[in-house]
């Protein structure tokens, strides 16, 4: 219903009617999440339904409690993502990409209108994807393609990647731990540390191109996000671990300064752990949901001088946080206002832009 799909389907009719149960909530239980069984119970005996509540009214519970704000969201925006018709490669990347604060919004058809496109490898299916990187390039939109894309179209020879860019994958595999960030030559600005993640390796001409992002491997970089301008655009090429599911264990500020790179004129961006997803509308209102177990701290930048946020179903209001300068692991980006919030564990939280103009 967030990204106000035109319809949804719920299966399966046999599962839809066994009983409800409470599942292993203890790690969130009372703490006024979205969906609460107490209030779940409430709304089944209003009902006046001579039967036990069930999986499809689970559901109906669910669906009704997003419908509260729904009237109040517009239109659903996103980055544009091309996936031509039974394309497949990469499958479900969409999805992790979005469950860690990336809006989306999938086109059949190459978006050529839009200012930044995603690419993964289901984009190789089409022919003449190259020729339209290109294109979009030379019109000054940014390109971001994935490892997984990157290695369909590596090579010099006709709609190959190196009539663009002189990057290619190694074909190694690193095991990353420590991740950096900021723009040009030096160390860079410590991101954090996790345990190895097993990382694609990708090449790189220095100076040319540049890993605003990147992990180390024992000293050996292996870049996470590069960018690389070509003609009036710029090129950033995405790492993917080798388990997509990788990605959520990404410390919170690569994931941030990564989306930081890829939704720099986007009208709202949020700092959060993975799990956390974004919903946009052209209306100036958003939508947070937290798929995590603990509550969630979440920073939120909006692009628009708002001074204050409204929660569309309490009527809470946030106040903007003072102003500070940016970090120099984050990218030149236009003035942002930032808020603070606190999502509950498996919850959602819709907001709207006020200003005092």
């Amino acid at each position: 219903m967030l990204a106000k799909a035109p319809q949804i389907m719920l299966y399966q009719y046999s599962d839809l009617l066994k009983t409800a149960q409470p599942g292993e909530r203890d790690a969130w239980s009372g703490r006024h999440t979205s969906f609460d069984y107490a209030e779940l119970e409430k709304w089944h005996a209003d009902s006046a339904s001579p039967a036990p509540a069930n999986l499809a009214t689970v559901a109906g519970y669910s669906l009704s409690t997003v419908n509260a704000v729904m009237g109040m969201l517009g239109n659903p925006i996103g980055v544009a993502a091309y996936k031509p018709y039974q394309s497949t490669g990469e499958d479900f990347l969409h999805n992790y990409l979005g469950m860690i604060g990336i809006p989306l919004e999938l086109h059949p058809e190459f978006p050529a209108g839009a200012g930044t496109v995603l690419l993964t490898a289901s984009a190789g299916s089409d022919p003449q994807i190259v020729s339209k990187i290109e294109s979009h390039l030379k019109k000054g939109g940014n390109v971001i393609i994935t490892s997984g894309l990157l290695k369909m179209i590596e090579g010099n020879g006709p709609n190959q990647i190196g009539q663009i860019a002189e990057i290619y994958p190694t074909g190694n595999v690193l095991q990353v731990r420590d991740y950096w960030g900021a723009f040009g030559s030096g160390r860079g600005v410590s991101l954090g540390q996790t345990s190895a993640l097993l990382v694609p390796e990708i090449a790189f001409l220095t100076n040319d191109a540049w890993p605003v992002v990147r992990g180390t491997a024992n000293g050996r970089g292996a870049p996470l996000l590069l960018m690389d301008s070509y003609s009036k655009g710029v090129l950033y090429v995405l790492t993917i671990p080798e388990n997509p599911n990788d990605l959520y264990s990404l410390p919170q500020p690569v994931l941030t300064s990564i989306k930081q790179y890829l939704l720099r004129d986007f009208p709202v961006q949020i700092d959060a752990p993975s799990k956390v997803s974004l919903f946009a509308y052209d209306n100036h209102t958003f939508v947070v949901e937290s798929f995590r177990d603990e509550p969630a701290q979440v920073t939120i930048s909006t692009l628009s001088p708002s001074t204050r946020l409204r929660n569309l179903a309490t009527g809470e209001v946030v106040q903007a946080q003072p102003t500070t300068g940016d970090s120099a692991a984050q990218p030149p980006q236009s003035p942002r206002t930032r808020f603070s919030i606190t999502v509950a564990p498996h919850s959602f939280a819709a907001f709207a832009e006020v200003s005092d103009r």
